[in-house]
This record gives C-alpha cells, sequence and structure tokens, in this order.
C-alpha cells in the first residue's frame, strides 16, 4: 500500500525543520529594535552562536528521549531506570550551558541559581514535548492499524455474509426444482431458464462492491416469476418495483432474502396465500416492503439452515449503512411485514 504524500518520510523531516526554525526564530522577531547598535555586533554574533549551540543541545536531547529513552523505559514501565537518565541528562545540560556561558558568551558573572531556574524549566519543556510527541505518535500509529484491521475484518466478514447468502439461496431454488421434476411439470424447463439466468447474475455481478440498482430488480423479478411459475394461481403476487431517477448502486443479494422469505413462510398451508412486494427509489431513498400472509397456527419445524436470510441481510445493513437504513419487521393481523428504507447516498 503507497503512503499518502503527508506520511512520507522527507515531509516529516522538512516539517519538523520548518518547526524547530519558527520556534526558535521567535526571540530574534520579537526582539525590539532601537534603532543602529553596531558597537554590539560582535557580542550578537557571539550570543547567535551561544544560542544556536544551546538549542541544538535542546533538541538533541527531545529525539533522544522520543526515540529512545520513551521506548526503551517508560513503554517498558522502567521508570526507576528512566528518572536516573533524564537526572543526568539534565545535568549535563547544565554543565554544556554552563560552558557555553563562560566560554562562547565570555561573561564574566554567573548566577549558579539564576541559570539552574533557566535551564530547569527549560528543559521540564522539551521534556514534556518530546514524550507528547511520541505518545501522540505511537497513538496516531495505533489507531490507524486499528482502523486498516477493522476495515479488512469488515471486508472479510461481509465477504463471508454474501458468500452464506449464495448457497442459502441456491438450495431453496434447486428444492423448487426438484418438486417441478418430481411432477413432471412442463414449468420445468421456463424455470431452468429462469434459473440461469440467476445463476448469471451471482456469478458475474455479485463479486463486484456494488451493481446497479436496476440489475438487482432484474435479478428480484427473475426470482419471482421463478416461484410465480412454481405456485402458479395458488398463490397471489403483486409485484410493483420502480426507481423514478437516477442511477443508483446497491450491494448485490442484499434485498433478495426478504422476498425469499416472504416465499418460504407465506405458502404451503395457508390458506389464501398473498404476497406484496413493493419497492421504490427516489431521491436518493429506497422503500422496499415485503408482506406475506402467514399462519400463526402453523407450528414449523426449522432445519439447521432455517433463519440464515434474514440473520444474513439485518448484519449486512448494519455493516454498510450503519444509521443510514432502518429496518422495521411487524406481524399483526396475520400479515409478517418487513419494511427496509436505505439511503442510497
Amino acid at each position: 500500500m503507497s503512503l499518502k504524500w503527508y506520511n512520507k518520510k522527507w515531509v516529516t523531516v522538512v516539517l519538523h525543520i520548518a518547526a524547530w526554525t519558527l520556534l526558535f526564530s521567535l526571540p530574534f522577531i520579537l526582539r525590539p529594535n532601537y534603532g543602529d547598535n553596531s558597537h554590539k555586533q560582535k557580542e550578537d554574533i557571539g550570543g547567535i552562536i551561544g544560542y544556536l549551540v544551546n538549542d541544538a543541545i535542546y533538541v538533541s536531547f527531545f529525539y533522544f528521549n522520543a526515540l529512545f529513552l520513551i521506548p526503551a523505559f517508560i513503554y517498558k514501565r522502567k521508570y526507576n531506570q528512566y528518572s536516573v537518565i533524564v537526572v543526568v541528562c539534565f545535568a549535563a545540560v547544565l554543565l554544556v550551558t554552563g560552558f557555553i556561558f563562560f566560554s562562547v558568551l565570555a561573561q564574566p558573572r554567573f548566577n549558579i541559581r539564576g541559570h539552574f531556574l533557566f535551564n530547569f524549566f527549560f528543559f521540564l519543556f522539551f521534556l514534556a514535548g518530546s514524550t507528547a510527541y511520541r505518545m501522540i505518535k505511537d497513538r496516531t500509529r495505533a489507531d490507524r492499524v486499528a482502523r486498516e484491521k477493522e476495515n479488512e475484518n469488515l471486508k472479510t466478514e461481509l465477504s463471508l455474509l454474501r458468500s452464506q447468502a449464495s448457497p442459502h439461496f441456491m438450495f431453496n431454488v434447486l428444492n423448487n426444482m426438484v418438486a417441478l421434476a418430481r411432477k413432471k411439470s412442463d414449468l420445468l424447463e421456463p424455470s431452468l431458464l429462469k434459473f440461469s439466468s440467476l445463476m448469471r447474475y451471482m456469478l458475474y455481478e455479485t463479486d463486484e462492491d456494488k451493481v446497479q440498482l436496476e440489475k438487482e430488480i432484474e435479478y428480484l423479478q427473475s426470482y419471482i416469476d421463478l416461484q410465480q411459475l412454481r405456485f402458479g394461481k395458488n398463490v397471489t403476487i403483486a409485484v410493483n418495483m420502480q426507481t423514478n431517477d437516477g442511477n443508483y448502486e446497491i450491494e448485490p443479494m442484499l434485498l433478495i432474502p426478504f422476498v425469499e422469505n416472504a416465499f418460504k413462510h407465506g405458502t404451503g398451508m395457508i390458506e389464501d396465500a398473498h404476497i406484496e412486494i413493493d419497492l421504490k427509489a427516489e431521491k436518493g431513498v429506497l422503500i422496499f416492503v415485503v408482506k406475506n400472509k402467514y399462519n400463526p397456527a402453523s407450528i414449523e419445524i426449522k432445519d439447521k439452515t432455517s433463519g440464515i436470510g434474514l440473520n444474513n441481510v439485518r448484519r449486512r445493513l448494519n455493516l454498510l449503512y450503519g444509521d443510514k437504513q432502518k429496518l422495521q419487521i411487524t406481524e399483526k393481523d396475520n400479515w409478517f411485514t418487513v419494511s427496509l428504507n436505505l439511503n442510497l447516498h
């Protein structure tokens, strides 16, 4: 995976150099100018050299703490050793900056207390800054890795859910084919043709992340036609599917479990079996309603694959759309109703 430009090493180096340059330039930028001070030029040059050497010391400590001390001691819970090393580093800073004060700046007077206090707070500032820098950097990296793992896990889970849906659906359709073959029905041949169109869709379209909504509707219609050939006049089927605007896309095999469930539980020992399927896509919103009559008195012995469809699609909806979808399932007056509102954008 290629890194984004702002994650490349050279960009990080340039940003660090720019940040240090800005930070250490502030005293010169903010220093007031009182006119010609040429007689202090020599003193200013010595002060600048001392200032730059002092800055280099603190920058070195910043990266020494961030890149070595924290991973080697803090992350390994060696707090006592870390404290000793930090104290030694502070003592070294005091000695080196004191030497600069005498040798480079050539100052005759030296205030030990002021020197200690100034460097103490300056040292604490760089210690806290380097620690925060390392902690934030590692936390950001850990969050990024966690997100990448989560995305990969979601992709894997969606792939498994999709592969689970197809065999379950094929199992039911093949059972329908067997029933027609046993009856030696003339409907077997057109049913096989419909089944081949379903297989073509499942083989060549469902590998994509999304498909055109029109293709998904054609797939649903082929399945409904197949079931209508099977049940004939024994089941009343009312279908109304339309898209009023836009070329919408949807995840493949997302809607079929609702229709499949209606035929599975809305046929058989049910008087006046009736199934209604309505689909409407308008202004970026898909409204999909599937209703079927059911017999609450009938006792169904569920097999091991029972319930895969709706549980599967509910999980896929949560993974893919989150709060941009609303699924309602109700049972009232011997009608089982599934209503899905989906934001296609």
